[in-house]
């Protein structure tokens, strides 16, 4: 594992430059699971991610002949900015590549910081080879996101913020994407509190360190597919895979539906704004991906909060859906004048508020004379939508759920 005097020489050097973020009592999440939980808000770190420590710990360790030279990286978003903080920093050229589906936000992030900006590849993987041969050809020094001492150690300071804020946990569960974080935070765990039992979470569209790690040796995978943007990488990095094969005690694995829930949770019951990523480890405890220890306390480390908004949308409109508080009904009408208006008032009636109508007359499906009204309604729970259908149903209203 990264040696402890390496994590703390990055403390040092990050001192100015990062924020001792947040480490927050989460009263409603420890009453859920049946233990204390607390939250590491690294979703407010400058950049808005933990991914700036170790970028610029490692710009930091560069030679100035090195750093003059300029800096690139390959990154989903969140190392992508913090490079492109550090390269602002040092006031040196800083070039991100960064796969073509990357939301607009981390883009446009980077390129805010003053830092060019090459869309590159499907995945991470794509836009990592073509880094790779653009440093090269261009003098530059590649920052590798994870698979790097300096930018372990970098990460590995969110442990020690940990450690000095609350001595006393017994679990810490870490988000796995490439593997530098919980690197990091393994590493000086282990060297100082050896017993804190250290916990990964791994999204299931990106299986690769899950089976690796059950299976004790490095498992190939395709393709990646995860609305954690963060955490999708493809290929597991054989030195990355020792050091958690090394510290870590266990690996789990979460679902996007589950780390959607876990999006919308957190914005609803801690007022957080957190992507996908830092998200999931949320989502571990929220599903009951692990067992609970006696007088558990976990650290959950919210690893960053750059998600894209129309993602948010999408979150938060499926959650209400799931959550009863929204339904979807199509329900077939004479087109003749009062029929929508009779509709209208049951529903009001039912106190069920209308907030989208959208009427179609010409589907071949339809008799002549008859329209479709799909209709979005706010409901108030489960009960609430077992009325309203059985009055439609009484009232003779022939409809579907949509």
């Amino acid at each position: 594992m990264i040696p402890l005097s390496k994590i703390m020489d990055a403390k040092a050097r990050l001192e100015g430059i990062v924020q001792n973020t947040k480490l927050a009592f989460a009263p409603k999440l420890s009453q859920i699971c049946g233990a204390k939980v607390y939250v590491k808000q690294e979703n407010l770190q400058n950049t808005g991610s933990f991914k700036l420590r170790g970028a610029f710990n490692k710009i930091s360790s560069l030679g100035e002949e090195e750093r003059a030279c300029g800096v690139i990286a390959s990154s989903a978003g969140n190392h992508a900015q913090g490079v492109a903080y550090s390269a602002k920093h040092y006031g040196i050229k800083g070039v991100i590549v960064m796969p073509e589906a990357t939301p607009l936000l981390k883009v446009m992030g980077v390129k805010e910081l003053g830092a060019e900006a090459i869309l590159k590849g499907n995945n991470y993987d794509e836009a990592y080879a073509y880094a790779l041969e653009y440093a090269k050809t261009h003098n530059l020094q590649f920052i590798h996101p994870f698979a790097d001492e300096e930018v372990i150690a970098g990460q590995g300071t969110v442990a020690l913020e940990m450690i000095e804020a609350q001595s006393h946990l017994t679990s810490i569960v870490v988000p796995i994407g490439g593997g530098g974080l919980i690197s990091g935070i393994a590493a000086a765990y282990k060297q100082m509190l050896p017993s804190v039992r250290i916990i990964g979470v791994v999204a299931e569209g990106a299986p690769g360190m899950y089976h690796s790690y059950h299976k004790k040796e490095i498992q190939s995978t395709d393709s990646v597919r995860t609305i954690a943007d963060g955490i999708a990488v493809r290929d597991v990095n054989p030195k990355n895979f020792e050091y958690i094969l090394e510290s870590v005690d266990e690996v789990v694995m979460v679902d996007d539906e589950e780390i959607a829930n876990a999006v919308l949770y957190l914005l609803e019951n801690q007022k957080l704004v957190v992507e996908g990523a830092g998200a999931s480890v949320v989502a571990a405890v929220l599903h009951h991906k692990f067992a609970l220890q006696t007088n558990e306390s976990l650290g959950l480390v919210l690893s960053g909060g750059n998600i894209d908004v129309t993602m948010l949308g999408n979150i938060i409109e499926r959650g209400l859906v799931r959550s009863h508080r929204k339904m979807k009904i199509s329900v077939t009408l004479i087109d003749k004048p009062g029929s929508l208006q009779k509709l209208s008032d049951l529903l009001s009636n039912l106190g069920a508020n209308i907030v989208k109508i959208d009427f179609d007359r010409t589907s071949t499906s339809l008799a002549f004379g008859d329209a479709n009204i799909v209709i979005m309604l706010e409901t108030k729970g489960k009960e609430h939508q077992g009325a309203i259908r059985s009055q439609l149903q009484k009232q003779g209203y022939v409809f579907i759920e949509v």
